[in-house]
This record gives C-alpha cells, sequence and structure tokens, in this order.
C-alpha cells in the first residue's frame, strides 16, 4: 500500500479522530475551566485534584495505544492478484525474515502482555499540560497589564476630573471670599480654613498619586471640605456627617468618595429652603460602608443627575474593585441616596 493511501485510510479512521478530540478536549477543559477557575482562585487542592484525574485517564483509557492496536491499516498487506502463485522461498522461516510484516490481528498478539504504562499518552499529556498552563498565564498576564494601565489612566482622569469639578475655580473663589472675610473681621477660625484648603490641595496633588490610600486620609480630605463648605451655608442646611470604625487599618482608591461628596453639595444646598445633608463612613477590616443623602432642589443642573463624575467612579469601581463592591443609587420622592460598600 502507498503512503499516500496510508495516509488516507489513517484520516478516515474513527480511533485517529478519539484519538484527536480526546487530547483536543483535556487541553479545552484545563485551559479554559480547570486552570482560570481553580488555579488562579487559589483553590489548589482542587486544582490538583482535577489534574489527578486527567492524567488518570490518560493512564486508564491508553489513548495511544489503541490507537495503535485498533490501526487496521498499519502493517496490511496487498492482496495477490487472482491466479498468482509465490515463488518458493528458501533459507530462514518467514517469521525471522527481515521483510516479514505481521497483519494486525498478528500485532494484537505482539502487544506486551498484563498492564503496561502508555509512555507515549503520558508524554503527549505533560506537553499538552504545558502547552496549556503557558498560553493562559500569558494570557492572564496580559489581562493584569491591561487592568494596570486602565487604572493607571482612571486615576489620572479621576485626578483631573477633581481638579475641574471638585476643586473647580467657582470654589476656590468662592472659599478664598469667605477666609478673607474671616479675616477681615478676625475671626480665630481664618488660620484653621487657610489650612484645610491647603490639605485638601495637598492631597489632590500629592497623595493621590498613590492607587491605594488609608481611609483616614480620604476621610480627611472630605472634612476639610466639608468644612469649607460650611462657610457658606446658612443656618437652613443641616449637615450630619459621621465616621465609625478604625480607619487605619484599611486602604481605599484616592478621591473615590469625593466625587458622592461634591454632588451633594452640588445638587442638596439651597439658602431659600431648609434641607438635611447625612454623610456616613464606617470602616471594618475588610469592608468600607458609604451613605449619603440630601434632598433635592431644582437648578438648572438638575437635568442629568448622574453627571460624569459619578460615571467615572463606576468605571473605576467596575475596574479596581470588580466583583468586589455594591453601588446602589436612588432617587424618590425628591430624596438622592447613594449606598456603597467596599469589599478587601
Amino acid at each position: 500500500m502507498s503512503d499516500v493511501e496510508s495516509i488516507g485510510e489513517l484520516l478516515t479512521s474513527i480511533y485517529y479522530w478519539q484519538f484527536c478530540l480526546f487530547y483536543i478536549a483535556l487541553f479545552y477543559l484545563h485551559t479554559y475551566w480547570i486552570f482560570p477557575f481553580l488555579f488562579f482562585k487559589k483553590r489548589y487542592i482542587l486544582y490538583g485534584f482535577a489534574v489527578i484525574c486527567l492524567f488518570a485517564s490518560v493512564y486508564m483509557l491508553k489513548p495511544f495505544d489503541q490507537l495503535i492496536v485498533h490501526n487496521s491499516f498499519s502493517g496490511r498487506e496487498e492482496e495477490p492478484p487472482p491466479g498468482f502463485v509465490p515463488p518458493p522461498r528458501f533459507g530462514k522461516p518467514m517469521h525471522e525474515r527481515p521483510d516479514f510484516r505481521p497483519r494486525p490481528e498478528e500485532n494484537i498478539a505482539m502487544l506486551p502482555e498484563g498492564d503496561h504504562v502508555d509512555i507515549t499518552s503520558i508524554f503527549l499529556f505533560v506537553i499538552m499540560m504545558a502547552l496549556s498552563i503557558a498560553i493562559e498565564t500569558m494570557y492572564q498576564w496580559r489581562e493584569t497589564e491591561k487592568r494596570a494601565v486602565q487604572a493607571e489612566a482612571d486615576k489620572i482622569s479621576a485626578e483631573l476630573s477633581f481638579l475641574k469639578a471638585q476643586i473647580h475655580p467657582h470654589f476656590l473663589f468662592n472659599t478664598l471670599n469667605n477666609i478673607y472675610a474671616l479675616a477681615i473681621t478676625q475671626n480665630e477660625n481664618t488660620a484653621t480654613s487657610i489650612m484645610k484648603l491647603s490639605n485638601i490641595m495637598r492631597y489632590v496633588t500629592d497623595e493621590v498619586l498613590e492607587d491605594f490610600v488609608p481611609l483616614s486620609n480620604e476621610v480627611e480630605c472630605i472634612r476639610n471640605y466639608i468644612d469649607l463648605q460650611r462657610l457658606r451655608l446658612g443656618k437652613n442646611m443641616q449637615i450630619d456627617f459621621s465616621v465609625n470604625g478604625n480607619q487605619e487599618r484599611v486602604k481605599i482608591a484616592p478621591l473615590l468618595l469625593m466625587t458622592f461628596i461634591e454632588n451633594v453639595f452640588k445638587y442638596g444646598v439651597s439658602n431659600h429652603h431648609l434641607g438635611s445633608i447625612i454623610i456616613k463612613i464606617v470602616a471594618e477590616r475588610q469592608h468600607i460602608y458609604f451613605f449619603c443623602q440630601n434632598q433635592i432642589f431644582t437648578t438648572d443642573q438638575n437635568t442629568n443627575r448622574e453627571g460624569v463624575g459619578i460615571v467615572n467612579t463606576k468605571q473605576r469601581l467596575n475596574r479596581l474593585y470588580s466583583d468586589k463592591h455594591s453601588l446602589n443609587i436612588k432617587s424618590e420622592d425628591n430624596v438622592f441616596t447613594v449606598e456603597l460598600n467596599l469589599y478587601s
């Protein structure tokens, strides 16, 4: 039989395709399910057990040996033409001659008796596992690099957004005017107000460059911002700001909460109506809870309640905290409420 015919019969053999599909199934099962969902999730015991099961299936099924045993074209001799009489042969017996080729049924008889190790199948299994791990590790590394680059871009965007929105020139001018009025009247809070404004600017320009900062730094910036906002508020506005828990033991992405704080004072303040603002922060060992609530006063800016700042914050949460956060924003009965849970 020619080589072309042998290859053609190989490609049409059901045992050949069973052999290929077996290793293809193992490869995709390990690459896209076992390795990413067990090993990368740090479930090492389950991952080890799954690998042992895959190895056991290869060891017991012996796919390469089964391919050889059932390879019907292996060793097949062409049928002699009708009336052909083979010439007599002299010398060594047929099975000792170098041109002797056993038939398929003889191949089966020549396989080692009893249990034996299919070295070829095990070797292919090891190669498949190494290739699978290399491919998935490279993919995860690229995704990690992509998230890191995106997080850096989000951080820079958040800083610029804060400078343009929260630390807006209008806010600075109003604050400086209020501080000037305090200075003219020789108010004892003048120096304190200047220091609070300085601390906010230092936090925005310096400390915010870090990926994560202690919650106490973020709270201090919020506290200074609220104290400066009080300078322009009348007696109609009541502010309830509370912080509970150990702020030093947990960290948070900088300027993450300031977007909601700025939103409160942008839409929830009125000089002509009674109103109240509630801001709560609770710090636990691996959990940060944030709550803010304010009334919605009719202004020209209320046409789009969820502005660019909140949209950007949602994107930062999805990238920095992934599935480790929950955000609930609702507007009911002219009251705007934000609840945010962060988990580490």
